[in-house]
């Protein structure tokens, strides 16, 4: 295990007295393993003091959304993130997504040449909020040299803690009806999706990043879950939509569910 960190721009959000000076989240490296494609596991560990919270990677209306820039890392020439299955956090009557206490997220490495080290220059822009949100940079440096095939526990742990998939969760597929509104479009996704547990929260990306979604209105009647969201470009020009790349989320009580993709209905 590699720690670190360095933690930098903190900027308050609030005019309100000014916070400890111990910062509310420190971030560790974490060395993996090597997959049998040469795929390199390693993992990102946040630890969040009492009381903090952070954001998934759609973190909902009153979140700031996590951003990552790995320039200046070396023999890396790809990664992908595997967000665990995140909460949803109630603050002020306002929900949110993401997490307390501590997350782990893996990291899966593609390489300029396999087998060598990687040097990690990761700098995580991401938002904190306790009694007040945050913007917080943190700077993540250190190198990933295990080449063995064992997973390491912390990280197979964090991996098995993401959202169920479609065929997993026996989810029969979903449609969505775009209809235009004044700023941009109304989503109405049906999910042919059986019970999650409890009460279900529905989180709809658009597949851009540009776009703002609202918070989903949600309504179940058996094995189909419906769900309505309004979704306005940051930018100007028309609102396109490409369907393949929406994606749904639903948090329900027993476990949570990834669905990709809807076709018109």
């Amino acid at each position: 295990m590699l720690k670190i960190i360095l933690t930098a721009l903190a900027v308050s959000l609030s005019t309100g007295p000014a916070q400890a000076a111990d910062p509310p989240v420190t971030v560790e490296l974490i060395d993996g393993w090597q997959q049998p494609d040469g795929t390199r596991v390693g993992a990102v560990r946040l630890s969040l003091a009492p009381g903090w919270k952070t954001y998934w990677r759609a973190p909902g209306d009153a979140g700031i959304p996590p951003q990552f820039s790995w320039t200046g890392s070396r023999n890396l020439k790809g990664v992908a993130i595997s967000w665990p299955t995140p909460s949803v956090l109630t603050q002020n009557g306002m929900s949110s997504v993401g997490y307390t206490g501590q997350v782990i997220l893996p990291l899966s490495i593609a390489t300029k040449r396999p087998g060598a080290p990687i040097d990690i220059n990761l700098r995580m822009d991401i938002g904190l909020c306790r009694d007040i949100c945050l913007p917080k940079s943190l700077l993540v440096t250190g190198t990933l040299s295990a080449t063995g095939n064992t997973p390491v526990p912390i990280i197979a742990a964090a991996l098995a803690e993401r959202p169920y998939t479609a065929a997993e969760a026996g989810a029969k597929g979903t449609t969505c009806a775009l209809s235009p509104t004044s700023d941009g479009l109304k989503l109405t996704a049906t999910l042919n999706l059986p019970q999650t547990g409890g009460e279900e929260f529905v989180v709809i990306e658009a597949g851009r990043p540009d776009v703002w979604v609202s918070q989903a209105l949600s309504r179940r009647s058996g094995d189909t879950l419906t769900a309505e969201v309004e979704m306005m470009a940051n930018g100007t020009g028309p609102l396109a939509l490409d369907r393949s790349a929406i994606r749904f989320t639903v948090l329900g009580g027993s476990h949570a569910v990834d669905l990709r993709g809807c076709v018109p209905g």
